[in-house]
């Protein structure tokens, strides 16, 4: 039992570590690590330690970590289980997409290899899930969207939403009801001053053309959204299975060299 805790909680670290960088390609904070698990710091230095001593980051005193190539391959399998789970439980068993996380922690360490194959497969092999965080193939490589967050998107300038943070399920209720969704179309028309509402025009995925809503967004709801100039293909628009023009590949240094 206590293999298992352990193994759990290294995966468990592994993911968080990879997605806390994932948009940033930054080196990742004990703190911000805490804060997404739910630990206290020294909590996460000792563990840091751990996969540091196992080489599954590189970890300085008082400097964060980074995954190393063998530590981010682990995590990408993970990811990959946690997202593919995720858009099951929404597809296939009617979970709406602000309940889906809690559920998924636990079932993509109990699911075998093997259920996860098969729910790739039913699932129609998806790129990405519900919130627009892209799953990793089953080959270990992650297709990122060149996305911006919509604080910085210039106002007038029309966006797609690519990814919508799932931390606050309460923030995805509110969205789905202004009908912000991942592929939805927005323009910043007006940023109040002194943190005031963010003004934008929004046009849900599969709106009529002159269906735009006006939605009034405070900070927390901006720093959930990342957007792109582009809007996703429904279908991968080269041989490597890109669903956007300007992709990026995430994928440890071994797959690279095997998928070129």
């Amino acid at each position: 039992m206590a293999k298992t805790e352990n193994r759990t909680a290294i995966e468990d670290y592994l993911k968080v570590i990879f997605s806390l960088g994932e948009w940033q390609d930054e080196t990742v904070s004990n703190a911000a690590v805490a804060a997404r698990l739910g630990v206290s710091t020294s909590s996460v230095s000792e563990m840091a330690r751990k996969l540091a001593d196992n080489g599954l980051v590189a970890h300085k005193r008082y400097g964060g970590m980074r995954l190393t190539d063998e530590g981010l391959e682990q995590a990408l399998q993970m990811v990959r289980r946690h997202r593919l789970v995720e858009t099951f439980l929404v597809t296939s068993l009617g979970y709406a997409w602000d309940e889906v996380h809690d559920d998924a922690e636990v079932l993509e360490h109990a699911v075998s290899t093997l259920m996860v194959e098969r729910m790739d497969t039913q699932l129609g092999h998806p790129w990405r899930d519900p919130h627009g965080d892209p799953i990793p193939t089953a080959d270990g490589v992650l297709h990122q969207p060149t996305a911006e967050p919509l604080a910085t998107t210039p106002v007038g300038e029309r966006r797609f939403v690519a990814r919508i943070d799932d931390d606050d399920p309460a923030l995805l209720r509110w969205l789905a009801e202004t009908g912000i969704a991942v592929d939805a179309e927005v323009v910043v028309r007006e940023r109040k001053p002194f943190g005031g509402a963010t003004r934008l025009d929004v046009r849900a995925p599969g709106a009529a053309v002159d269906g735009h809503l006006v939605a009034e967004l405070g900070d927390q709801a901006v720093a959930a959204l990342l957007v792109s100039v582009e809007r996703a293909s429904p279908k991968p628009l080269n041989a490597k299975g890109c669903h956007y023009s300007d992709c990026r590949h995430i994928s440890a240094p071994r797959v690279s060299e095997k998928n070129r």
